[in-house]
């Protein structure tokens, strides 16, 4: 990664979207400690990860992309041991455990061998030792590749609280329907670089849907005609109207009307994956705008 710069607010849900190897994972990996940046500085809750590494621990939660247990273990047992490296002991931390274990839906698998577990459930598992010592800063790879849909509502149902909770969330990410119901901000990376970061005001912008407008004698006044009506912009097969004020229909009886020739009406949901597929397409920046 190069020429990285992010930071994530108490109660605020950051995600991180790229390409696979766009430097994703090494990006979480920096920022919990298991791999450190050759350059720069990583800070959670004001201690800093190379200096204060067991103090980080302390205030962080990782659920990695592959999680990976002892496939002897069981889950109750294999928590309690997780939980002692926390200061939990004896019933306070069965409870603790027990608790957890329902919270992520395997309340029933307690004695059940993780070697037995599909990926979705070792995905639930490791959210569970995640949240052992209730950290303020929670970091999740992938969390919901190989999670049923079940699971992907649960997990985006704790992302929520945890947000009102004032929680710090860094989710990265490739199901961007996902990211666009939750994300407060949105850092999309591409070859190692960020690239931009997005704001919950222009995620939200983004969706709203372009009208291509396809006119067989299109002129400028045809143009300046519809721009009373959205933010019009001119491309190879005609024009473009993005969040216009009237609909379809409505826009084909005024150009018709003034002696346009319509070809074709068409409605292109916008969201965040066609502007990340915009993004990447062009050459990454020097620096990314917002952080």
């Amino acid at each position: 990664m190069d020429d990285v710069s992010l930071h994530i607010a108490p109660g605020e849900i950051l995600g991180l979207v790229g390409l696979n190897g766009a430097g994703k994972t090494t990006v979480i990996r920096v920022c919990a400690g298991l791999s450190m940046a050759t350059t720069g500085s990583v800070t959670v809750a004001g201690y800093d990860i190379a200096r204060d590494k067991t103090e980080v621990s302390r205030h962080l939660g990782l659920v990695p992309e592959f999680p990976n247990f002892d496939p002897g273990s069981r889950p109750l047992a294999l928590l309690r041991y997780f939980s002692g490296f926390f200061g939990l002991r004896g019933q306070e931390a069965t409870q603790r455990c027990s608790k957890l274990l329902d919270l992520v839906g395997l309340a029933d698998t307690t004695e059940v061998k993780v070697r037995a577990f599909s990926q979705g459930m070792k995905k639930r598992l490791a959210l569970a030792a995640a949240l052992l010592h209730d950290p303020e800063v929670i970091l999740l790879d992938e969390v919901l590749n190989g999670l049923d849909p079940e699971g992907v509502a649960l997990v985006r149902s704790l992302m929520l609280q945890w947000r009102e909770e004032g929680k710090a969330i860094m989710l990265s990410s490739h199901l961007l329907g996902e990211m666009e119901q939750v994300a407060d901000r949105v850092a999309i990376v591409h070859h190692g670089r960020l690239v931009k970061v997005l704001s919950r005001v222009e995620l939200e912008a983004n969706r709203s849907a372009t009208l291509q407008v396809n006119i067989r004698n299109l002129d400028e006044r045809a143009k300046e005609l519809l721009a009373r009506y959205g933010t019009v912009r001119a491309d190879g097969r005609g024009l473009r109207i993005s969040r216009p004020t009237l609909s379809a229909n409505e826009i084909n009886a005024l150009l018709v009307g003034r002696g346009y020739q319509v070809d074709s009406l068409s409605f292109e949901p916008n969201g965040l994956e066609a502007l990340f597929l915009g993004l990447i397409k062009e050459p990454p920046s020097t620096a990314a705008q917002g952080s």
